[in-house]
């Protein structure tokens, strides 16, 4: 697990000055812009444009699994042989190192960029890299939260990525709203529930929000649905079932997929690994690769996003 320094000695040459676009907000000074200002936004947008998709993963509610679900999905596209990077803009509980393996990786840079972790090809930026030690707590109202989620994007190097999938915390405040605000443009998001209706009425906010930042559902993921037996590999539905249909159908998104409560997916992120890597043959990691047809662009051939019904 190295820090990537790949593509940060070029000084962006693709950036801002060299580019042809000249319709491009971020060629010229807004009126009353300061030219510091000025820089760091034609930076951010020189970042930006070296990213093809930009993806977050919400949900209205904490502890359904919604970094279980970032991880995995990041790693399944990097096993298809896409250049992804992972955000992890849960500034309060970054639980993306733990996950991966890296939470003791300190952040290195090369005098001008941040350079992310690369864990098997995927490049990785968590506040969590900024701690000292892994207890200590980041005590920050929202604009420290919002500088550094823009230091995050702007100073970062993360080179040429098919996509950059963000994972957000719970809730429809300053972390979303932040990512949302600095990229302008997200591709989509994914959003993240559990079956049973006390999460899933929070999760429906989560899709409302969307739409009032004009960011586009690619689909509501059921996590924690049912329990497979170890043993005998049976799913026993230990909570109320549909939740995450429930919603999709009612809202009119994508039904993405049911992901059950499988102890091999608990093992993977105790011991830093992703769960599609170390698992691949399992039924539960083939739920999780067939989501991804759905969140890639283009969309493969014949492919429809699955509707609630």
């Amino acid at each position: 697990m190295e820090s990537t320094s790949q593509d940060t000695k070029n000084k962006d040459a693709s950036g801002c000055s060299s580019c042809g676009d000249k319709s491009c907000s971020a060629k010229n000074p807004q009126k009353g812009e300061s030219e510091k200002d000025f820089q760091d936004r034609q930076k951010l947008q020189s970042r930006l444009c070296r990213i093809q998709r930009k993806i977050v993963v919400l949900s209205g509610k904490g502890g359904v699994g919604k970094s279980t679900v970032a991880v995995n999905l990041a790693m399944a596209l990097v096993m298809e042989g896409k250049k992804v990077g992972l955000l992890d803009v849960d500034i309060h509980g970054p639980s993306v190192p733990t996950m991966l393996g890296i939470e003791l990786q300190g952040v290195q840079g090369d005098g001008e960029n941040l350079l992310p972790v690369n864990v098997k090809g995927l490049k990785v930026m968590s506040a969590g890299f900024f701690l000292q030690k892994q207890d200590d707590a980041i005590i920050w109202r929202g604009p420290m939260k919002m500088i550094a989620i823009k230091q995050f994007l702007k100073d970062v190097a993360w080179g040429d990525l098919d996509y950059l999938i963000i994972d957000s915390p719970p809730g429809t405040g300053d972390e979303p709203l932040s990512v949302c605000q600095l990229i302008g443009h997200l591709d989509g998001a994914v959003v993240v529930t559990t079956p049973q209706k006390v999460s899933a009425v929070d999760v429906r906010k989560s899709v409302t929000f969307c739409r009032q930042l004009n960011v586009p559902v690619l689909g509501i993921v059921e996590n924690m649905s049912g329990f497979v037996c170890p043993k005998c590999g049976e799913v026993t539905h230990i909570f109320s079932s549909g939740g995450g249909r429930n919603i999709a159908s009612s809202m009119n998104v994508p039904f993405l997929g049911s992901i059950p409560i499988d102890p091999q997916i608990a093992m993977a992120c105790d011991s830093g690994q992703s769960f599609v890597s170390a698992f691949v043959t399992s039924p539960t990691a083939t739920i999780m690769r067939e989501i991804v047809p759905a969140i890639e662009f283009p969309r493969p051939a014949g492919h429809t996003a699955q509707k609630a019904v």
